[in-house]
C-alpha cells in the first residue's frame, strides 16, 4: 500500500497553502485534486484581497505562505483600498490574471520535492482505534496516511442552478465529488448545506466603456508579499457602472423564476454577498447598485461583473445586461449560476482546525463554511502546519484573536460556528489597530521560522524592519528643534500652531496631518526611510495612544485565555451550569476559560461558575497546569 505522512484532499485555495506547507515542513504529502486543471482555481472574482481579506493574505504570506507571492507574479491591477480612513482598515486588493494565477501556484507545487500531485477523487476515509489511517480512492486505491486534510471546497454533492434547469456538477462546468459527503457522514460527522453565485461573464468586444467610468490602479503599488523588493506595474484597467429602475422592474416582474424565490435552492447564502435579485428585493428603496466591470485575464475576452451575481434563468440573464449603460449590447460568454454544496458544521472543530471525534483529521475552507480565497488559505496554511505537527509529534500552532486575523477566523468558527457562509470583514476583529495588514510580518514571521515553514530570509528581513522603525522612533523621541522663526514658519506651512517652546519631532509627528516626509528641511538629521519602515514610524506615533490602549486589552484578554481548562471535562457533572451551558461546554471542550466565554450559549453567569470550579479543580488537582 502507497504511504504518505499527510494526504490533503482538494488544489483550491485552501489545499493548495495546506500541501505546501507540510510538504515544506518535511512531510511525504500527497495532493489529490478532482482535475489537475481546477488547481488553484478562482471560479469567483478574479481578484486577491480586499477588505479584511487582504489582511489575511499578507498573514498567509507572513507565515511562509505562497499566495501573496503568486498574486504579486500575476496581478493586472492594484489598489490598497480604505485609503481615506486609518490604517487598521487599509487592505489590499489585486486584479488577477486567473489562467496566470493557477499557472503559477501549480508551479510553485511541482516544485516541491516532498509533495506528490495527483488528480482523484476520494471515496472513503480509513480509519482505526478513533484514527485517521488513510484513503480508498473511487478508482479502488488504498492510500496509508497519518493525517488528513479536507479541502473540498465547494464540490461536495455540488449542484449547479440556473433559473428552472439545475444539474449535480461544480464550477465552471467541472465535476462534484460525489463520495466524500456520505464518507464524512459514516464518521458520523455533521454536514449542512450552503449555497453561492457568481456573475455573469461577457464578452469584451461587446462592452461600451464609454458608458462608464473607468477604474485605475494606485500610482505606487504595494505588494502583497514582504518578500517582493521589485517595482510592480498595473496593465490593466477596471470600470463602473449601475443598475437602473429599468433593471430592477425587469428583475420583479420575472422574481417568481427566481430559484431563491421559487422554493429551489435549499442552501443557505452569504449574506453580505447577496444576488442581484436579492438586492432588488431587500433594498426596494434604493434605485441603483453599483457594478465593476473586471478582466479575467491580459488573454482572454472574459471579463468579470461584479456585483451582479445571480441565479435568474437565460431568458432573463441576457435582457438584463441589456439595461445597464456599457452593457446594452453586452454578448454573454458564461451564464451566472448559484451553487449548493455540502459543507462541515465547524463546531466540531478545534482551534488547531483538527476535527474533535478523529484523531488526524483537520479541514479546512469552503469545508468549515466560509466563502472566499484567502479565508481559505488562511486556514490551509494553519491546517497543514498542524497537520505536519500533529505527525511530527510536536504541539499545535493556535493563533489568538489577539495575534492574526487568521486566528479570529479560526476562533470564530469554532467557538461561535456559523449559519452561513462566513466572510472575514475588519469588524469581526476587535484588536484590529494591533492587526493591522502592514505589520503582519512583525507578528507572525517569527512564529511561520519556528516550524519551518518561513525562510531564513523571511526572518531577516523583518527583523531589520522591526530595528530600523525601533531605532528611528527613539531618535525622533528624543531630538527637540529649538523655538526659533524659521521653525514657527515651517509649522505654520503644514497648517499647525506656532511653537512658544523647543519641539520634540516625536510629538509633531502625532499631530494630526504630519507625515515624515513633512519633517524635511525641520530636522537636521533628517533621511529617506524604506517604505515599510516610515509606515511603522509615522503609524506607531500617529496612533500611541489608541495602540496603548489595545495592548492594554490584550493583556486582559490573554490572562482569560492563559486560564487553561482540564480536556475531557464532564460538564453536565458542574452544579451551577445552566443546561445549555452544560451541554455546549462538554461538546466543545473549550481550551481555555477565554475560548468558553465566547460560545453561543455560555453565558457571563456560567463563566463565573466555572472559574470557581477551575480554582477548586487546580487545588485538587496539582498536577493540572492551568496556565499556559
Amino acid at each position: 500500500m502507497e504511504t504518505f505522512d499527510i494526504i490533503v484532499i482538494g488544489a483550491g485555495h485552501a489545499g493548495c497553502e495546506a500541501a505546501l506547507a507540510a510538504s515544506r515542513m518535511g512531510l511525504s504529502t500527497l495532493l489529490l485534486t478532482l482535475n489537475l486543471d481546477s488547481i488553484a482555481l478562482m471560479p469567483c472574482n478574479p481578484a486577491i484581497g480586499g477588505t479584511g481579506k487582504g489582511h489575511l493574505v499578507r498573514e498567509i504570506d507572513a507565515l511562509g505562505g505562497e499566495m501573496g507571492l503568486a498574486i504579486d507574479d500575476t496581478f493586472i491591477q492594484s489598489r490598497m483600498l480604505n485609503t481615506g480612513k486609518g490604517p487598521a482598515v487599509h487592505s489590499l486588493r489585486a486584479q488577477a490574471d486567473k489562467r496566470a494565477y493557477q499557472q503559477r501556484m501549480r508551479k510553485a507545487l511541482f516544485a516541491e520535492p516532498n509533495l506528490v500531485v495527483r488528480q482523484g477523487e476520494c471515496g472513503k476515509i480509513l480509519t482505526r482505534d478513533g484514527a485517521i489511517t488513510g484513503i480508498r480512492t473511487t478508482t479502488g486505491a488504498e492510500i496509508a496516511t497519518r493525517a488528513l486534510v479536507l479541502c473540498t471546497g465547494v464540490y461536495m454533492d455540488s449542484r449547479i442552478i440556473i433559473g428552472e434547469c439545475s444539474w449535480n456538477g461544480g464550477p465552471q462546468g467541472l465535476l462534484s465529488s460525489t463520495h466524500l459527503a456520505s464518507a464524512l457522514r459514516d464518521l458520523s460527522l455533521t454536514l449542512r448545506r450552503f449555497k453561492t453565485g457568481t456573475p455573469p461573464r461577457v464578452d469584451v468586444s461587446t462592452i461600451d466603456f464609454d458608458e462608464m467610468a473607468p477604474q485605475d490602479g494606485d500610482a505606487h503599488i504595494t505588494p502583497f508579499s514582504f518578500l517582493t523588493d521589485r517595482a510592480l506595474t498595473n496593465q490593466a484597467r477596471c470600470y463602473l457602472t449601475y443598475t437602473n429602475e429599468e433593471t430592477h422592474d425587469l428583475i420583479r416582474k420575472n422574481i417568481h423564476r427566481a430559484p431563491m424565490y421559487a422554493g429551489t435552492i435549499h442552501g443557505t447564502g452569504a449574506r453580505y454577498c447577496p444576488s442581484i435579485e436579492d438586492k432588488i428585493m431587500r433594498f426596494a428603496g434604493k434605485d441603483r447598485h453599483q457594478l465593476f466591470l473586471e478582466p479575467e485575464g491580459l488573454n482572454t475576452p472574459e471579463w468579470y461583473v461584479q456585483g451582479l451575481s445571480t441565479s435568474l434563468p437565460e431568458d432573463v440573464q441576457i435582457p438584463m445586461l441589456a439595461t445597464i449603460p456599457g452593457l446594452r449590447h453586452a454578448r454573454i460568454l458564461r451564464l451566472a449560476y448559484a451553487i449548493e454544496y455540502e459543507c462541515l458544521d465547524p463546531l466540531q472543530m478545534r482551534a488547531d482546525l483538527s476535527c474533535r471525534a478523529w484523531k488526524g483529521l483537520y479541514c479546512a475552507g469552503q469545508i468549515n463554511g466560509t466563502s472566499g480565497y484567502e479565508e481559505a488559505g488562511g486556514q490551509g496554511i494553519l491546517a497543514g502546519i498542524n497537520a505536519a505537527r500533529y505527525v511530527q509529534g510536536k504541539p499545535p500552532v493556535i493563533l489568538g484573536r489577539d495575534q492574526a486575523y487568521i486566528g479570529v477566523l479560526v476562533d470564530d468558527l469554532t467557538t461561535k460556528g456559523t449559519n452561513e457562509p462566513y466572510r472575514m470583514m475588519t469588524s469581526r476583529c476587535e484588536y484590529r489597530l494591533l492587526l493591522r495588514q502592514d505589520n503582519a510580518d512583525l507578528r507572525l514571521t517569527e512564529i511561520g521560522h519556528s516550524v519551518g515553514l518561513a525562510s531564513d530570509e523571511r526572518l531577516e528581513k523583518m527583523r531589520v524592519k522591526a530595528e530600523a522603525s525601533a531605532r528611528e522612533r527613539e531618535r525622533l523621541a528624543r531630538t527637540y528643534i529649538p523655538v526659533s522663526d524659521t521653525l514657527n514658519a515651517h509649522l505654520t506651512a503644514l497648517g499647525q500652531d506656532k511653537a512658544s517652546s523647543a519641539v520634540c519631532l516625536a510629538d509633531l509627528l502625532r499631530r494630526p496631518h504630519v507625515s515624515y516626509a513633512d519633517l524635511e528641511g525641520l530636522d537636521p538629521a533628517w533621511h529617506p526611510l524604506p517604505e515599510d519602515v516610515r509606515e511603522q514610524v509615522e503609524i506607531s506615533l500617529s496612533y500611541e495612544g489608541y495602540i496603548e490602549k489595545e495592548k492594554r486589552q490584550v493583556e486582559a484578554f490573554r490572562k482569560e485565555e492563559n486560564r487553561l481548562l482540564p480536556p475531557g471535562t464532564d460538564y453536565m457533572q458542574l452544579d451551577g451550569l445552566r443546561i445549555e451551558a452544560r451541554q455546549k461546554l462538554t461538546a466543545q471542550q473549550p481550551r481555555s476559560i477565554g475560548e468558553a466565554s465566547r460560545i453561543s450559549g455560555v453565558s457571563p453567569g456560567d463563566i463565573a461558575v466555572l472559574m470557581i470550579w477551575l480554582t477548586r479543580y487546580c487545588a485538587e488537582h496539582p498536577e493540572f497546569i492551568s496556565h499556559a
